[in-house]
């Protein structure tokens, strides 16, 4: 049943981005799904149709590249309104980092930039009290290492959300939406080790100019996340099953 998932990732990233293909793999990689299972639609050019998001069995949210959701731009409020779409009509979502803060500001939350408080490289992760009996949180310990990069911050969750989990720096890192197929984390469970690296190495002045490392010397802090990585595969049996 899983390989004939249809995923659709609603991406923002610009044409140049040469982190466009690499997420796609890193999602097909977590879900353990080839690459052309995975259809992808530019958030920036225009909001999905109906037909489009009818055709995908789960909806998948990423990082953003160059964009921000605390900054905004003429295309954004497009995009919330596709996120809100997505809450009406209960389509099965995981949206990660951008996904996560876009997710919240539709349905009325707060993001706002904090860059004394940015998360790049491995972090740990502690569940609430909710996200420990949480049906797909439950699963994973109760604290755990996940990748992130971001330096908006979630810093008021919508009404109806359940916060989920947090961090020393960032108070909302998951959430989910009562009665409906959608969860959201600010950490990247499609992403591995490697795979951040891969994306640090794309833009290095990101991890320097946050973390106040060399590069290599960052390399050397981050570590595996195998809990995290588990996330998406029980989530997507969670929601068709």
């Amino acid at each position: 049943m899983w390989h004939k998932v249809r995923y659709l990732l609603l991406q923002v990233r610009n044409p140049h981005d040469p982190m466009r293909a690499h997420e796609v793999g890193c999602f097909a990689r977590a879900l353990h799904c080839s690459t052309d299972r995975i259809a992808v639609f530019d958030l920036l050019g225009g909001v999905p149709s109906r037909h489009t998001l009818d055709g995908a069995d789960v909806v998948l949210l990423g990082g953003a590249g160059e964009y921000s959701v605390a900054a905004g731009g003429e295309w954004l409020e497009r995009a919330l309104e596709a996120m809100r779409e997505l809450n009406d009509f209960a389509q099965p979502t995981f949206a990660s980092c951008w996904g996560f803060q876009a997710m919240a500001r539709a349905l009325g939350g707060e993001v706002l930039n904090d860059r004394s408080r940015s998360e790049v490289g491995t972090h740990l992760v502690t569940l609430t009290a909710a996200g420990q009996v949480d049906p797909l949180f439950s699963t994973l310990p109760p604290v755990f290492w996940a990748q992130m990069g971001h330096e908006d911050h979630v810093v008021r969750l919508p009404d109806a959300a359940i916060h989920l989990a947090a961090t020393e720096r960032s108070a909302n890192q998951a959430f989910c939406l009562p009665g409906k197929p959608i969860y959201c984390t600010q950490f990247h469970p499609e992403i591995r080790r490697e795979d951040l690296l891969t994306r640090l190495r794309a833009y290095p002045h990101y991890a320097e100019e946050i973390s106040g490392q060399a590069l290599d010397q960052f390399e050397r802090s981050c570590r595996d996340t195998p809990e995290a990585e588990s996330l998406l595969p029980r989530f997507v049996q969670h929601v068709l099953s």
